[in-house]
């Protein structure tokens, strides 16, 4: 059963919960911030303040790009690699058997880069 005092928990929750995250926010923005000027933007960086230790890992993920990708594969006579999509194992393995160089590739490619933190508590 469903009760108002229930109702009442987690409209409470709820706000809070917002608050904490824009709190949280402002505080990864701080820390990436410091990060940049310390050792440099898309970079990893590691600081100790007494028992805490901040790092910052720095994760790249590569795509290709779908529109160039499948035109430079159909002009190359490589429909076989083609499905809706470029089909980034059958491409890999392509270029690892040098049916296909990278630079024929040159364009195709998006790149990601994404920021991480995590705290650890040293004993």
């Amino acid at each position: 059963m469903i009760t108002k005092e229930m109702l009442v928990r987690f409209d409470e929750l709820n706000r809070r919960k917002k608050d904490l995250e824009a709190e949280l926010d402002k505080l990864k923005d701080m820390f990436h911030q410091y990060f940049d000027t310390a050792v440099g933007q898309n970079e990893k960086g590691e600081v100790k303040i007494d028992s805490y230790k901040l790092q910052r890992q720095i994760r790249r993920t590569e795509k290709f790009d779908p529109a160039p990708t499948v035109s430079k594969l159909e002009e190359l006579n490589l429909l076989d690699l083609i499905q809706k999509r470029p089909d980034e194992g059958k491409i890999k393995s392509a270029v690892d058997l040098g049916l296909i160089k990278e630079a024929d590739l040159e364009g195709c490619r998006i790149s990601k880069t994404t920021a991480a933190l995590l705290i650890k508590k040293l004993d």
